[in-house]
């Protein structure tokens, strides 16, 4: 007995997807979570793999199994039989797509509002960026600079991102976090660390021909170990201080000094 066109693509397109999806689950495309938002982010995009995969399995079936099977033969020249659309099959193929993509839509949403919350107690940091590094200001240490990022685990920061000349984007992918420094505006990125370790920062934006030297660290420590490292930083900022005021007193070249770890 001779099997359906449309059986024969049913079945070829409902194991394709199975063993496509079944892989993209199995891959590790991120490295290990280092924040917060990372989990709701995966979740996020193992979902959004879930949904997506199967249409383009039964799309792309279709369309080859339609070239293969329906394919002109030698010597044919005549036109095929006219055919009318099936309006049900339409608005059906429409809805299905237009009901998971708004779905997706929402969940995104619910994820991006809760990466966003601010927290009060939120350790406030100013980034700025320039070709082609990294600094960033700590106000709870009396504004003193560092280039190394530290940040406390299990305690928000707020990033307030600046760019001294052209675009960056601030992307540390452990933590999922991805945000785009743009001349004239200061952007915002709220990150909760949750595993003590060093992990890589770098500008996910073409800026130049230094771009890929573009990188940095981000040290994520217990927070007790965070405030000795303010205080310890504030110190130094204090001591570069009345370095400067002394220099310029006695006329000399003002000296820094601003500790990094």
């Amino acid at each position: 007995m001779r099997r359906h066109p449309v059986l024969q693509m049913f079945v070829i397109g409902a194991v394709a997807s199975v063993v496509i999806t079944a892989l993209a689950l199995v891959i590790d495309w991120f490295p290990p979570a280092a924040s917060t938002a990372a989990d709701d982010i995966d979740t996020l995009y193992d979902v959004v793999i879930l949904c997506s995969i199967p249409i383009f399995v039964l799309v792309m079936t279709i369309a080859i199994y339609s070239v293969v099977k329906f394919r002109a033969r030698p010597g044919h020249e005549g036109d095929g039989a006219p055919l009318h659309g099936n309006t049900a099959l339409e608005v059906l193929w429409v809805s299905i797509p237009f009901v998971i993509v708004a779905a997706l839509a929402a969940y995104g949403l619910v994820v991006l509002a809760d990466i966003e919350a601010k927290k009060p107690d939120a350790v406030p940091i100013e980034v700025t960026a320039q070709q082609f590094t990294w600094t960033f200001r700590y106000p709870q240490a009396g504004g003193a600079m560092s280039t190394e990022l530290v940040l406390p685990r299990g305690r928000q920061a707020e990033l307030r991102i600046r760019t001294r000349d052209v675009i960056h984007s601030f992307w540390v992918p452990a933590m999922r976090m991805k945000q785009d420094a743009v001349p004239g505006l200061t952007t915002h990125l709220r990150i909760t660390a949750t595993r003590p370790g060093s992990y890589a920062l770098v500008c996910a934006e073409l800026c130049g021909v230094g771009h890929t030297t573009m990188r940095q660290q981000v040290r994520v420590v217990e927070p007790e170990r965070f405030q000795a490292w303010l205080r310890t930083l504030r110190r130094g900022h204090a001591v570069a201080a009345r370095n400067s005021v002394t220099s310029q007193l006695l006329g000399e070249k003002p000296r820094s000094a601003a500790p990094n770890g």
